[in-house]
Parts: structure tokens; C-alpha cells; sequence
């Protein structure tokens, strides 16, 4: 059926993110809930396909699904929060006694959230659910209203939230792709501004026309994430068109002049170096040039 993507299975369930060409996806669907425990699961079909979202297909066996560093055994993790649509989540959010975390990283959240939304500066999702809670914590009795890309990391941290005192715990169902088409079939208020991230190749999906961050290298307005093209760096940044042509699609001069180099130069220049997690955050450095060569040379 040329399905390609990314599939993750564990103890705790299987999380699909995949393409399909158009005229399978209904042979796909058939296939699909002809497995039992399958049968009519939720698909969240993309906001913004260009077509070009995966290119292979990977089947990955993790110790769970999204590494969230809680002891499973220790609480009901089967009793999440109240589901909500489209229209229920904009109802919570009308009501001043909500308080409405988005369950993403700040990467995440940067080119994208929903108005008046709690969006913490967090590289990951375990790091994430202590702040969260500790931020909240004299707010147990008010409306707890979570959302995350898709759904899957508001199963866990609803659950979560319930186990460690939070009395009224919602979650946005299906996340915010779920949430886009309803808002466009239901003629709804679009709470939400910006673009929402995905983890493919199109690294972001537009939800509404405003732009609210910038290009991490000259400051002007935009919310289009790349990948530094220099494969000794690849670090995840925001870059304008501009900056694009004038870097060659890379995040600094340096890396710029790194490309330029015969593609055997550049392996030898990378070998032997742990490149660790590449994302850039804003603040965390001088500038970008400093973070680039501390991680790149």
C-alpha cells in the first residue's frame, strides 16, 4: 500500500505516524479495522500535506512511547482526563477558571499555540510534567485544560495530573490536528495561532495566517523550522528565505563554508563526534554562532 513513516510499539500501545497515497487510504482503513482491537481507532489526518511528509518506513520497539521518566506501576495510568472537542475546548477556555497548558516543548509551542495558553520552556516532555506541576500547584482546583500535537502525551500527563491532586483534568482529543478540522468543518473559533509542529519531514503544519516568532539568525519574522544542512551540525533551528539563500540552508558562516567542502572533507571533519540533542533555544547562548561552533568543531 506504500505506506512510509514512523511506528513506534510498546507494552503501552502503538503510536502510527505514516502517509498514504490518496487512492489507498480507503483499502488502508479497511485493513486496518479489520483487526479487532483496531477497529474504528482514531485517525488525525494531516492539516497541511504537501505530499512530502515521509519517505521510508520505520517500525521502532520502545520501552514506551513517549519517554515521560514515571513509574507506570505506581499510578492508574488508564485514568485520564475528560476528552474534549473542538467546541468544548474553546467553552474551558472561555471560563476563567481555566488554566490551559500546552504538553509540547518549547521548540514546539515557539511557531504555534492556542491564545492565553501556558506554553513552558522545557526541552522535553519528562522535564515537563514536574514543571508543570510545580507551577501549578496552588491551582489543583481549577480547570486543567491540556494539549499536545496529537493527543498521545496528554493520555499520559492527564493521568498523571489526576494522580498527584489535580481535581478537574481535560485534554484536547486528538490534539490540535483533530482540533483544526473541526474548527474548518464546524465554522468554530480558531483559538489557536500559528503552526503547529510536526516531527516529518514538513516540520510544521500552518493553522492560522500569524507568524509569531522569528528567525533565529536575523530576527525578522518567521516560523519555518530547517534542519542545518551541514550533516556535522543538523541542528533544528527557525531560518527566514533570506537567511536560507545567504547561508546556504545552514545556521551560521561556518557551517556555510563546512558544505562547501568536498563531501569526504566534510565526514572526516564530523567523525568520531557525538553531535547530542540539536536544537537551538534562544537565550541558551550569546548568539547562534557561539552555540553552532561549540557544537559543530
Amino acid at each position: 500500500m506504500q505506506v512510509w513513516g514512523r511506528i513506534y510499539v510498546a507494552h503501552e500501545g502503538i503510536n502510527a505516524q505514516i502517509s498514504i497515497p490518496t487512492e489507498q487510504v480507503n483499502d488502508f482503513k479497511s485493513e486496518l479495522y479489520s483487526i479487532s482491537w483496531l477497529d474504528g481507532i482514531r485517525l488525525n489526518i494531516a492539516v497541511d500535506d504537501n505530499g512530502k511528509s515521509f519517505f521510508k518506513l520505520k517500525i521502532l520497539v520502545r520501552n514506551k512511547i513517549v519517554a515521560d521518566g514515571l513509574n507506570d506501576n505506581t499510578f492508574d495510568v488508564t485514568n485520564c482526563g475528560v476528552h474534549v472537542n473542538a467546541a468544548e475546548f474553546n467553552a474551558l477556555a472561555n471560563n476563567p477558571d481555566t488554566v490551559i497548558v500546552d504538553m509540547r516543548n518549547h521548540y514546539e509551542s515557539e511557531i504555534g499555540h492556542f491564545k492565553n495558553a501556558i506554553c513552558p520552556d522545557v526541552d522535553t516532555f519528562r522535564e515537563e510534567l514536574k514543571v508543570v506541576k510545580d507551577l501549578l500547584e496552588d491551582k489543583k482546583d481549577k480547570n486543567l485544560l491540556m494539549y499536545c500535537t496529537g493527543g498521545i502525551r496528554c493520555e499520559k500527563a492527564s493521568a498523571w495530573f489526576k494522580h498527584v491532586g489535580f481535581n478537574n483534568v481535560f485534554q484536547l482529543n486528538g490534539g490540535i490536528i483533530e482540533y483544526a478540522h473541526q474548527v474548518k468543518t464546524q465554522g468554530l473559533e480558531n483559538k489557536f495561532i500559528g503552526k503547529n509542529f510536526v516531527f516529518d519531514e514538513r516540520l510544521g503544519e500552518r493553522i492560522s495566517d500569524e507568524i509569531i516568532s522569528e528567525c533565529h539568525q536575523c530576527g525578522k519574522p518567521s516560523d519555518t523550522h530547517t534542519n542545518c544542512k551541514n550533516d556535522g551540525c543538523h541542528l533544528l533551528f527557525i531560518q527566514c528565505e533570506a537567511c536560507a539563500a545567504k547561508y546556504a540552508g545552514c545556521c551560521s558562516q561556518a557551517c556555510s563554508d563546512i558544505l562547501a567542502l568536498p563531501v569526504e572533507a566534510q565526514k572526516e571533519l564530523r567523525k568520531g563526534i557525538n553531535k547530542g540533542r540539536q536544537v537551538f533555544k534562544k537565550g541558551r547562548a550569546q548568539d547562534l554562532k557561539t552555540r553552532i561552533h561549540q557544537s559543530s568543531v
